[in-house]
């Protein structure tokens, strides 16, 4: 089941985020990796920047997999998309990508890792693409609030809706 979150799923959205993430570790820039991946203050600064997380439950109501979602401008821009690390590979990723996809009426935008190729290649899988090294860079300029070096060594991957 696929629901909002609730100010006491904090803590779960949390630990599968920074749970996921230790797949960055030694793939992503080293100076770009630490641990916790996101601390709880980052998580609350998220939050309150407009970031709305969605929760996938499993038969258990426990919460497996997180997407969030921040309507900036005229785009929905996808943010920590992650699922527990002993749920992947089940489609939860995309069930989640399906519904946030199915609740905007705006171009979708993704920015991610550049060398989280697993990642490029669920959302191209999913129907999103690579924009170009110039568009990238103004996009995340534009629509993230994001250090240089994030901007460098990041993607930025759009919906069929998104027209540059």
């Amino acid at each position: 089941m696929i629901r909002p979150s609730t100010p006491q799923d904090f803590s779960t959205l949390l630990e599968i985020i920074n749970d996921a993430a230790s797949a960055y570790k030694g793939n992503i820039p080293d100076d770009r990796y630490h641990e916790p991946y996101m601390s709880a203050q980052e998580l609350k600064e998220q939050i309150a920047d407009g970031i709305d997380f969605f929760c996938y439950t499993d038969n258990d109501a426990e919460i497996i997999g997180v997407m969030g979602i921040q309507h900036k401008q005229e785009v929905d821009l996808i943010r920590h998309a992650y699922v527990r690390t002993s749920a992947r590979n089940k489609g939860i990723g995309g069930l989640l990508l399906e519904h946030l996809r199915e609740n905007s009426n705006k171009p979708i935008l993704i920015g991610t890792w550049a060398d989280a190729s697993w990642a490029v290649d669920f959302y191209q899988k999913h129907g999103f693409r690579l924009v170009t090294k110039e568009e990238k860079n103004e996009l995340l300029k534009k629509y993230w609030t994001i250090p240089e070096r994030q901007v460098e060594t990041s993607v930025v991957l759009a919906d069929e809706k998104f027209v540059s």
